[in-house]
């Protein structure tokens, strides 16, 4: 109903049940809550938007809109807010879903049936759960590499081989979660740890850092760099390589020997929201089989609930998950996150000068 015919029912008529019952659809529609959900944008923003979120908004009656941003993009917005939270639930890497704990940015998640479907490794203290799970290893340009008839990289130091001068994009460290994961192996190669990166800051100029062609913010332009042959070797996830294969691009991912790094996107309800029931209620829906088995189906998102059913298409991804994953490192964040604004500082200043 418009404002014009509101306006007119109220000014020619009494307020008896005949002119209720004309107002009162237009007082539903009026009184539907949104929920604001942030994540990842393009196609996960897609994915959720059109396939997997509309049951939830029907069952609920809610509408829920997407805020897209990088996990940093996110985890800023609602800092810059917090006591007003503007968002009600948010997805974000599990490194930075552990900053936002410790901000105090979340809620304690309620206990619920799908909740308790979820395996202990993927939660994130009383605070957050895995909705996706995933690895960081590495990618390459099959065209470039068959062209050249270079070998398929099965190791982290490939980065440093001499063959791929020039030919090494690099997410930065200092903002990509992706190029933490490999600046991390590297060092651990080298023979430091979470708490010694100085063995990968020394080692790092005269091996990857010599093919390094260029340092990017994200993994966005991945896309454009392979269209053009000038990338040939980068992390990425096992995901990603399928969603720009989806898109035509000549990639394939890699399990280096040494082992992938664990990289799952996890779910927090934001502390202090405006609607923490209906918060609740997205949270745990986003972890059922029947959500987490569309986002499967059609966004190759890998489910975090055992329980989620596969098809022909979907079974080859999820086994080769697991197996992945058993020998997988798992970074330790809150070791992490405590000296990362230090390691930033000296990243932007000794390799991305």
């Amino acid at each position: 109903m418009n404002n014009v015919k509101r306006s007119a029912l109220f000014a020619f008529c009494s307020l008896g049940s005949a002119c209720l019952g004309a107002l009162l659809p237009a007082t539903q529609a009026l009184a539907e809550p949104t929920l604001y959900l942030g994540m990842n944008g393009g196609t996960m923003e897609r994915l959720y938007a059109d396939k997997v979120l509309p049951a939830f908004e029907k069952a609920n009656n809610v509408k829920v809109v997407i805020v897209p941003g990088t996990s940093a993009d996110i985890l800023a917005k609602v800092q810059a807010s917090k006591g007003n939270p503007q968002m009600h639930v948010m997805f974000l890497d599990d490194g930075i879903m552990y900053r936002a704990i410790a901000m105090g940015l979340c809620d304690k998640l309620e206990d619920s049936p799908t909740l308790e479907q979820i395996p202990a490794k993927g939660r994130i203290k009383d605070q957050a759960v895995a909705v996706s799970l995933g690895v960081t290893g590495l990618a390459y340009n099959t065209r470039l590499f068959k062209e050249k008839g270079w070998n398929t990289p099965t190791s982290w130091m490939d980065l440093a081989d001499p063959r791929f001068k020039d030919k090494v994009v690099f997410q930065s460290m200092a903002s990509s979660t992706f190029g933490l994961h490999g600046f991390l192996m590297f060092n651990r190669i080298q023979g430091g740890s979470e708490t010694d990166v100085e063995p990968g800051f020394k080692a790092w100029p005269n091996t990857v850092g010599r093919n390094v062609l260029e340092y990017i913010p994200s993994s966005a332009k991945i896309s454009e760099m392979l269209q053009t042959d000038e990338a040939a070797l980068f992390p990425l996830t096992p995901t990603q390589v399928t969603a720009l294969k989806l898109k035509g691009m000549p990639v394939e991912y890699a399990q280096p020997k040494e082992g992938a790094v664990v990289l799952n996107v996890a779910e927090c309800a934001i502390a202090q929201n405006t609607q923490p029931e209906l918060a609740q209620k997205l949270a745990a829906f986003l972890l059922t089989p029947q959500a987490q088995a569309i986002a499967l189906e059609e966004g190759d998102q890998i489910p975090s609930n055992p329980n989620t059913p596969t098809t022909d298409k979907t079974h080859g991804q999820v086994e080769a998950m697991k197996q992945y994953l058993e020998t997988a490192i798992a970074v330790d964040w809150d070791q992490v996150n405590e000296q990362r604004p230090a390691w930033n500082a000296r990243w932007n200043r000794s390799i991305e000068r």
